[in-house]
């Protein structure tokens, strides 16, 4: 099974200030979105795994292009998403966002060690989709728990996936909710 690109889009946002509160650091957040022809576009196929086997090759592309695009920031959180077109099933975009097709962006961020948070729907062009981003170590750091909004305006076609890999750069600008602090997981257990 071979995954044909269509089209890339990069999409990096940077919030300089927040209830007028300028921060010291701007927060990054960054996105890679490849729309990828759906091979499976039409029919339904009970195995999946063919799907599974062949992303991790387009995992490591993203996660090279996200890089590209996110510049020299360290990456604190990260997250995944899906849109599959009208001609797919959701589970199709699962198939392409499994551990095997992430490993690579763990890998290109130097490791991690929680799960990426991930969520997946059916759309086509024009379809927004909030892509789910936290802690790439701890999970329960609150202050880094965000959300990007990404904009599809041409895809996914019917026959394609628009898949998504984001990340971001620091806590939340303002962040005061509680809960666990980034500085409270810092060189414990090896995290951060």
């Amino acid at each position: 099974m071979n995954l044909h690109v269509r089209r890339w889009l990069a999409v990096v946002e940077d919030i300089q200030e927040e209830a007028g509160i300028r921060a010291d650091e701007p927060l990054r957040k960054a996105a890679i979105v490849a729309f990828v022809k759906n091979p499976l576009a039409g029919r339904y196929v009970e195995d999946l795994k063919p799907m599974i086997d062949e992303s991790p090759k387009l995992g490591r592309e993203m996660a090279q292009k996200l890089h590209e695009f996110y510049g020299g920031h360290p990456v604190l959180g990260y997250g995944k998403a899906g849109v599959v077109g009208i001609a797919g099933e959701q589970e199709h975009a699962n198939a392409l966002l499994t551990t095997a097709a992430a490993q690579p962006l763990r890998d290109s961020i130097g490791g991690a060690k929680a799960w990426i948070p991930s969520v997946t729907k059916t759309g086509g062009p024009g379809t927004v989709i909030d892509v789910p981003l936290s802690s790439k170590d701890a999970l329960y750091v609150r202050e880094l728990y965000n959300a990007m909004s990404i904009y599809l305006s041409d895809g996914p076609l019917p026959d394609e996936i628009a898949l998504i890999f984001g990340v971001l750069n620091r806590p939340r600008i303002n962040a005061r909710v509680g809960g666990l602090k980034l500085s409270e997981v810092i060189g414990k257990d090896g995290l951060v």
